[in-house]
């Protein structure tokens, strides 16, 4: 069945994630759907200071939005500031340092900027794909810490205060990726099998589709979403992915291109006419199962899989 799903996955992003696949489908798009003002309104990006974050950021930026750019390095983070600063005119660009694989820091992080600021807007944009298996200080596996439990608690830490304003939005950049792993909630931190880098960067992406679902489910005052931002060219590929990014590197997306959907999601009027908790590709909500690939969970394990991350997220939660 693996294999199958990779296969299937692998054409159909020959022919939708790469340059030409955001190319054909940019043919469709409204441009009266990003020119939009969001002056006054509040935006959080992490992993803002390269790739897809960066781009995101900037043109949020460019529409008069305050941009809150949460990253790990501050010295990056601060360069990052610098050029989206110079290049939009805008001067309501703000870092915050944080570890999104350190629990307990987006734990104090998020309560004390729910005591400080006002929040539109959340982009769930870092990730990182680690291939040997390491864990975090904490005993955490770093991909699952980074992408799935962290997502978790910097959310919904932050829910109050986004359903505290208008028109509040949530957008976790998930993959494509996702498509070739079915929830495994028996292993959620994979030290039960060889360990596979890319496989397990799926799953957690699984885990944010999910997350995704659930979530709109139980808080219809906010507009969730996921999404794949395609193949994109962005650091994050070139040293976790580098054997893909030799075969790719000519097909792939800009990182603006990529990013195209997240802002769409984050900025448009017409984005939130969609359904909240589905995950979009190139502006269009699209099915998170290939056809015939078996990987739909069941409402059980999905409820595990939310009942194990509020037991970590608690676990972490400063006393």
């Amino acid at each position: 069945m693996s294999l199958y799903r990779n296969s299937v996955w692998f054409v159909k992003g020959l022919r939708q994630y790469c340059r030409g696949g955001y190319e054909s489908a940019s043919k469709r798009f409204d441009p009266e759907d990003l020119e939009v003002d969001v002056a006054g309104r509040s935006f959080m990006v992490t992993g803002a200071n390269s790739g897809i974050g960066k781009a995101t950021a900037k043109e949020i930026a460019r529409r008069g939005g305050v941009v809150h750019l949460v990253c790990r390095n501050k010295d990056r983070a601060e360069e990052a500031k610098k050029e989206i600063t110079t290049e939009t005119g805008n001067q309501a660009v703000f870092v915050h340092i944080l570890d999104m694989s350190d629990p307990k820091g987006i734990w104090e992080f998020a309560e004390q900027f729910k005591k400080e600021h006002r929040l539109n807007v959340l982009i769930n944009n870092a990730g990182c794909m680690v291939n040997k298996r390491e864990l975090t200080g904490d005993g955490l596996e770093k991909n699952f810490a980074t992408n799935t439990l962290g997502t978790y608690i910097l959310t919904t830490v932050l829910l109050p205060l986004l359903e505290r304003e208008d028109d509040p939005r949530v957008i976790t950049v998930s993959s494509g990726g996702m498509l070739v792993q079915k929830l495994n909630v028996s292993d959620l931190q994979s030290g039960d099998v060889a360990f596979d880098g890319t496989m397990v960067y799926a799953q957690n992406k699984r885990q944010q589709v999910i997350l995704t679902e659930r979530w709109a489910s139980v808080h219809p005052r906010v507009h969730f979403s996921s999404m794949h931002p395609g193949w994109a060219d962005t650091p994050a590929v070139r040293t976790s992915m580098p054997d893909f990014y030799e075969k790719m590197k000519n097909r792939l997306r800009t990182e603006a291109q990529g990013a195209d959907t997240v802002v769409w999601l984050a900025v448009s009027p017409a984005a939130c006419k969609q359904a909240s908790g589905q995950f979009f590709q190139d502006r269009l909500p699209v099915s998170t199962h290939l056809p015939l690939a078996q990987t739909k969970a069941s409402p059980g394990d999905e409820e595990k899989l939310m009942q194990a991350l509020e037991e970590l997220s608690q676990q972490f939660k400063p006393r």
